[in-house]
Formats: structure tokens, sequence, C-alpha cells
């Protein structure tokens, strides 16, 4: 310990004072001090060899016995007095230090939290910025607008659609963007989805400001607020522009499908018309019963192989819900009487025996689709002698009681077959299902599933009973009507006028039935086998009626009408469409122009009611009129205008024309997509517009084949233009490029 060290020593004052109390610590101060003073003029003295007063000391000793104590006593108050405000102050130093430690951690807490708040706004920055990343990456398009319908914000694919920006789209309006009728449905759904609070979904085409159209799906939902108020819309749009396409592509397959069975069966049916044609002409010849009989059965073996087409074609029909049924007067009696001899020649071939069971009285007279049911009755047989090796056919006609003055006709197709397994009689009428394990199972399994659509079509019913071994009873009934007498023949049917008729036909056989028929009914008949001569033997001879085939080697029916219509007018004889489509719709071909349609092969009857219905009515039946003959020019496909491409070369360098070409082959691609996208959305105006431009742009290079092209393409008008019109934008595809390369190979030969 330093005992020099005065603060040593103050320390051990005040803690001897706070020990001893300030009133006994005086007194003992006190006599200390006054001892000390005593003693030390006692030593004074004597080191200054003075003598010692006695009463100098006494009068020291009681001098200080007055003050001092007094003295030390107010020191000691002072003493404690400051070391209280010494401790105070201490006390008031450590709460000071508290107070600053607990500032100091509130500071560090709030530094903290400044830290985390700093973190958490960057991370709500950034997670912003992800967001309209991510909205503005992708292909979707969207949206925010207001209550008032005015835009709020958009990303990259919506300022590509509408070509603004978003600064640009802000304070905009639907009507300022889009064009009024679209505007209005996005009002109206805006406005659903306020009232509803509810998401509204619709698709719509949209055009890009280059004129390409895209097909897109459109969402628009509520936006809330934090207290669940509606306080806008958003809305998502999606590109279904492909999902579209693939739509139209099953679209045009369906098409397509329906086509190629219509064509098929106009090929299948050529041959057949010409022996149920030939076979009803021979009938009317003077022939022994027993020929009679033979060629009835070709005839009607030759009606009935085109009704088994029909199984065929039906599933199309049936697919699209266009399975028409006719209701004609029926002759049960020969109706009948042919089914018999179609049912025997079938087992007559097999060794089988015939048995015909008439179990009631039947009408006279039915009326009914006697195709259909020939159709159906026709498949019943045939399956019973395909699956009976050997035995009987029996076939069961009957009818049951009237139910809403309509008689129930019946018949039952009975075999002695090998039956069907009672665990597959469920499915027997199954679409291309056939019977498990049975070798005599060769056809496709369409027959029975056409025959049962068809009849529940009719109103009737087909229904199956069977027992493996023991054959197979197939029974069909159908509700028909009973006319009492046999309908009047129309009296107009006799009184026909011969005509002087132009057949136009392509198929030879076709043209020797029909021509026959029509010169044995009184007519003269001139044939033409293809629409130019067809158009050169109108322009040079008077006809009073025209049968016009629809396929035809160089043009169809239509095109070749609407010609003749375009160069004779008024004046022109009726022309009646012939065709062996099984689609075909009368009010199909009067829309397409004709007067008329008759089906093939030709009937005395339905030609004798079409003549009547045209020509009967007016005394005259001739059409006088000029003639006006209609040149046909043999016309050789060029791929450039070279007079133009000529005139360009007398003062234009190879190298601008080249150029220009160059111009023309990096536009194309642009012109295509946008032609492309107007194609896929059936959208005529963006067709023609689009088609325009391409046109422009191949004259203004020479391009004359991709001119001609796009002149097609760019006219509605033409006739079957949306026929057409696939064929001639692939060819537009198929052929620019390769005439580019040839009119820059014809430009550098004729320009050096």
């Amino acid at each position: 310990m330093n005992i020099f060290n005065l603060k040593t020593w103050v320390h051990y004052y005040v803690a001897l004072l706070k020990r001893l109390g300030a009133f006994r610590f005086s007194l003992i101060l006190a006599f200390a001090i006054i001892s000390a003073d005593s003693v030390l003029q006692m030593l004074l003295a004597y080191y200054f060899n003075e003598p010692l007063d006695i009463v100098v000391v006494s009068r020291s000793f009681i001098l200080g016995l007055l003050i001092t104590p007094w003295a030390v006593y107010f020191l000691t108050v002072v003493v404690g007095d400051l070391e209280e405000a010494r401790q105070s102050l201490g006390h008031t130093v450590a709460k000071l230090q508290v107070l600053l430690k607990n500032d100091q951690q509130k500071t560090v807490a709030l530094e903290h939290e400044i830290i985390e708040h700093q973190k958490s706004q960057c991370q709500l920055e950034e997670a912003a910025i992800l967001i309209r990343s991510f909205l503005d990456t992708s292909p979707d398009l969207f949206f925010h607008r207001d209550l008032k319908g005015c835009f709020v914000s958009c990303n990259k694919a919506m300022e590509a659609l509408t070509g603004k920006t978003e600064k640009q789209l802000i304070g905009l309006t639907p009507f300022d963007i889009y064009p009024e009728f679209y505007a209005k449905k996005v009002v109206e759904r805006d406005q659903r989805v306020q009232d509803t609070q509810q998401e509204q979904i619709h698709e719509h085409w949209l055009h890009y400001p280059n004129g390409r159209q895209a097909y897109f799906e459109v969402r628009a939902l509520p936006l809330y607020n934090s207290h669940k108020q509606c306080v806008g819309i958003i809305g998502f749009g999606r590109d279904i522009t492909e999902r579209k396409k693939h739509q139209e592509f099953l679209e045009k397959a369906s098409r397509d499908k329906t086509t190629f069975i219509s064509t098929i069966s106009h090929e299948l049916r050529t041959p057949l018309n010409g022996i149920v044609g030939l076979s009803r002409m021979l009938l009317d010849e003077q022939l022994s019963s027993e020929q009679i009989k033979h060629l009835k059965t070709i005839h009607m073996s030759a009606i009935t192989l085109g009704n088994i087409f029909n199984d065929i074609v039906d599933l199309d029909k049936l697919d699209r819900r266009r399975l028409n049924l006719v209701s004609n007067h029926i002759d049960m009696f020969d109706f009948m009487s042919d089914l018999k001899s179609l049912a025997f020649i079938q087992t007559e071939q097999k060794g089988l025996t015939l048995r015909f069971e008439q179990n009631s009285v039947l009408p006279n007279y039915i009326d009914a689709d006697d195709t259909r049911l020939r159709q159906v009755l026709w498949n019943l047989i045939s399956n019973a002698v395909k699956f009976t090796k050997q035995g009987s056919v029996s076939l069961r006609c009957f009818c049951e009681s009237e139910v809403n003055h309509q008689t129930r006709l019946c018949f039952e197709v009975q075999d002695s077959g090998i039956g069907i397994p009672e665990d597959q009689l469920d499915k027997i009428f199954a679409m291309y299902y056939q019977v498990k394990g049975n070798a005599h199972a060769t056809g496709t399994g369409i027959g029975l599933a056409v025959s049962s659509q068809i009849v529940k079509a009719m109103g009737g019913e087909l229904t199956v009973n069977s027992e493996l071994g023991n054959g197979s009873i197939f029974k069909l009934c159908i509700p028909v009507d009973c006319p009492n007498n046999e309908p009047k023949q129309k009296a107009v049917l006799s009184t026909v006028p011969s005509l002087s008729i132009l057949l136009v036909e392509d198929i030879e056989l076709n043209i020797i039935v029909a021509k026959s028929l029509l010169e044995k009914l009184g007519h003269q008949v001139d044939s033409a086998e293809n629409g130019k001569q067809a158009l050169q033997k109108v322009a040079d001879k008077d006809y009073q009626l025209i049968l016009m085939d629809i396929q035809l080697p160089d043009m169809d029916g239509y095109q070749i009408t609407t010609q003749l219509r375009q160069t004779h007018g008024d004046i022109l004889p009726p022309i009646v469409a012939l065709t062996a489509n099984v689609f075909a719709d009368k009010q199909q071909f009067i829309d397409q122009g004709m007067d008329d349609a008759l089906g093939k092969p030709l009937s005395i009857e339905p030609l004798n009611e079409m003549i009547a219905r045209l020509f009967v009515s007016t005394e005259q039946v001739e059409k006088s009129r000029a003639l006006l003959p209609c040149k046909v020019q043999e016309k050789t496909e060029q791929l450039f205008d070279e007079v133009m491409l000529t005139e360009l070369l007398d003062f234009l360098p190879v190298s601008v024309m080249l150029d220009n070409v160059a111009l023309f082959a990096k536009m194309m691609p642009d012109y295509l997509q946008v032609l492309d996208s107007n194609m896929i959305a059936k959208d005529k105006n963006g067709i023609v517009s689009e088609a325009h431009k391409i046109k422009g742009a191949a004259g203004s290079v020479g391009l004359k084949r991709i001119q001609e092209l796009s002149q097609k393409v760019q006219s509605p008008d033409l006739p079957a233009w949306w026929d057409n019109i696939d064929d001639w934008v692939e060819l537009i595809k198929s052929q620019y490029q390769s005439d580019i390369i040839e009119l820059k190979k014809w430009i550098v030969a004729h320009g050096s």
C-alpha cells in the first residue's frame, strides 16, 4: 500500500467515520489532533532547545479543545455529506450505467430491427422484381384494371399484343385498344366479375399490330385488398392457338373422312348403278317368268350390295348424328317377294333350307324407310346364313298390337347355326365386336352395330335370343303407318314432255344406263364427259334440261354451273344435280346454284316428278336464247411476268432487281404466318387482306404464279372458295421459294 496516496487515506477516513459515527469520530479526531499538537510543540521545543512553557502548552491545549471538536465535527459533517453525495452519485451513475446498458441493448435491438426491416424490404423488392420478371417473361397475357375499367399495369406479352408500353396503357380503357364489339364484351365480363365475385373465362381471337391473330383463353378475376374488398380486375390470357389449330385439324380430318367415304361410295356405286339400271331396263322387256325372277334377284342383289356399303358409310353418319331417314310408301307384297328372293339366293349357295312364315295378316302398304329396313334385314339374313353350316334359316313376319295409331311390324330371322354364348349376348351389338373363338366371324363386326343404331333411329328395337350350339333368333320390331289404300299416281307423271337433255357424266357405264333410260322415256340426250365439253355443248346448242354430275375430272359440277350462269344468265335451262353421294341433301345443291337434285342411278318416278315440277306448269317449255359460244382457252402456267421483268431490266440494274427479290423472300415468312393465323381463325377479311399483300408483293417482283394463287385466295366470291383455299395456300407455301430461285436465275441470265 502506498502511504502517500491521499486517496487511500481519504477512504480510511471515510470508512472510520461511517463506522464510529460523526460525533464519536469528531471527539476522537479532536483528541488526536490536540494530542498531536501538544506532542509537536514538545518536539519543536526540544529540537530548537527552547524551554517548554507549560502555560503556552496549556493554552494551546485548551484552545484546541474549544475549537478543534467543532471544526472537526463540521469537517466530519461536510465529509459525511460529501460521502452521501458520492454514494448518491454512485447510485446515480449505476442507474445511468444501467440505463446506458438498457439503451445500448435497445439500440442494438433497434439496429437489429432496422437491419431486419432493410432485409425484409430488400426481400420484398427482390420478390417484386422476381414476380415482375416472371410476368414479363411469361408468354401469357397479364393485365390489371381498376373498377372504372382503366388499365393499371400489364406485362410484356400484353405490351406486344397491344403495341403499347405499360406507361402508355395506364389510364386507357378496353375501348381504346380493342375493336368496339369486343371491348363491349370485355366491359360486360368485368362487370360480371364485380357483381358475382367469380372468375369469368372466355376465348377470343386477338390481333397483334402486324396483323397476326392468336386465339386466347382469357380469365378475369376480382382483385381484393386487405379488407377483402374488390378493388379491381386482374386477368390472364393464354395463347391456345395450337390447341385451336389441333381442333381445326381434327375437324378437317373429320371432313376429309367424310369426303373420302363419299368418294369411295361414289366409286363403288358407279358399277352397281350400271347393274341396277340395266337390270331395271331389262325387267321392262318381254321375258319369261323364270328370267324375270332371276333378273329381279340380280336387281335386288345389286341394291342390297349398295346397302352393305352403307354399313361403312353409316358409321360416319352415326358419329355425326346425321343419319337421315325417309318415309316411303312400301308395297308389302313386293317387299316380301324381294326379301324372299334375296334370302333364297343366299341359302341356295350353302345348301340350306329356307323357311318363310307369315304368322298374321300383313298390311298391303306401309310407310317406312324401305332402304334402311331392307339393309337391316339383309344384314340379319346374311349373318344367319354365314353362321349356319347346315340346317335351315327361317324368316317370320307378323304384326303386333297397334300403339298410338301405328302398327308394330316385326320380323324374326332364325337359324340352326352355332349360336352365341350367353355371356356374349349383351356385347353382340357393340361396334367391331365379334364372338370370341368363332372361326366364321370373318367380317368387320360393324353390321349388327350399325343395324341396331338404324333400328333405334326408326323408333324400333333389335333383340337377340340364342343358345350356344342351337342357333339364334334375331327379332326386329318397328312402328309403321299403314295407309288404307294405294296412293294414286300423280296425273302429271303421264303428261311430262319430251325434252332435249344434256347429260354431264364422266363414267361411260353411267352414261349408257342413264341415256338408255332417258331415250326410252322419249327424251333426246347428248352427253359431255367433263366441264370443258359441257361448256362448249351448251354454247353450241339449246337444251331444255341439264343433268349435272358433281364429281368430274377437270372441275366440279358447281363450278360448271357457276360459269354457265355467268355466261348465259336467265336464258339458261334448269340444271339438276346428279349424285351418288349418300350424304346428299337436296337443299344443299339448291343452295349452291342447282335447280333440283336427283340420286343415281336414275329412277323413272323421281325423274318424272322432277320434270313435272320444272316443266308441266308452263305451256311452252322451250326457252329461246342467243347462241353464246364459250371459248375455253388452254393456258400454260407461267412462273414469271416476263414482259414486266424485261421492261424493268431496261432501266434497273440486275443488283437492284435481285435486292427486290431478296426483300420479297424476307417478307414472305411473316406474310404467311399472319395468313396462317387468319386461316385458323376463319377470318375471311383477314385472309383477303393478307393475300392481297402477298399478291401485290409477288406482282412487284414478277412472280406471276404466286400472284395468281394469291388472287384466288383473296377472292371469296369464287365457287367453293372455302373448299379450295387450303390447297391454294399450301401451293403458295410450297412453290414460292422454288419460284424465287428460278426468278433469280432468270434475272441473272437476261440481265447480263
